[in-house]
């Protein structure tokens, strides 16, 4: 078995940073026991920690796939791994968001089923031998997702205008790069039976 290369390992990595980012957003939430122990004199400040680790997973993407490009280091492991770890990252955030009551649970579930849906998407299209790769639309619905999740961790009151705009933006490019997906993939559907 071959070493694993370094984009493969900050994909890992940025997977792992999942559990200490969901810790300290949600425990500094909830205050639980055992957190206020480790983090008491510092509880105020878990939710910009939390960003700060959310941020670091969100860049390791960028600079894994980077990496894999210029190096000539793709994988299968991580053509596999990379879009299942962003999805694993910003879903963990999402969801967390809700349950901490900064982003309505209908908004989630609209971007969490266009994630579905185009993961099964391409299944099919790899079951017919179709690589799609990711359009512009939805590397913008990407962008605006992971600020709008950084400023929901922040939580800051004087950007709330802010936070909401840029979470109406991600929302409608995540139905627009849905639809410009479906539409540009459509004959991939024709050949399933």
């Amino acid at each position: 078995m071959s070493k694993m290369n370094l984009p493969n390992k900050l994909t890992i990595f940025r997977v792992i940073l999942i559990v200490p980012f969901i810790l300290l957003l949600l425990g500094g939430y909830h205050e639980w026991d055992w957190f206020k122990v480790i983090f008491g004199g510092i509880m105020e400040y878990v939710d910009y920690i939390a960003l700060v680790i959310f941020i670091i997973a969100s860049l390791t993407d960028l600079i894994d796939g980077k990496i894999a490009r210029k190096y000539n280091l793709v994988t299968n492991f991580g053509k596999f791994m990379d879009p299942l770890a962003d999805k694993l990252l910003v879903c963990a955030a999402l969801i967390a968001l809700v349950e901490l009551d900064r982003i309505p649970s209908w908004v989630v579930i609209i971007i969490i089923s266009r994630e579905f849906i185009i993961s099964g998407f391409r299944l099919i299209a790899s079951d017919n031998g179709v690589v799609i790769a990711a359009s512009y639309w939805g590397k913008f619905k990407t962008t605006f997702q992971m600020i709008m999740v950084c400023l929901m961790i922040a939580n800051i009151s004087a950007l709330w205008l802010v936070t909401d705009i840029i979470m109406w933006i991600a929302l409608a490019l995540t139905v627009i790069s849905l639809v410009d997906y479906l539409i540009k993939n459509k004959d991939v559907m024709k050949d399933t039976k």
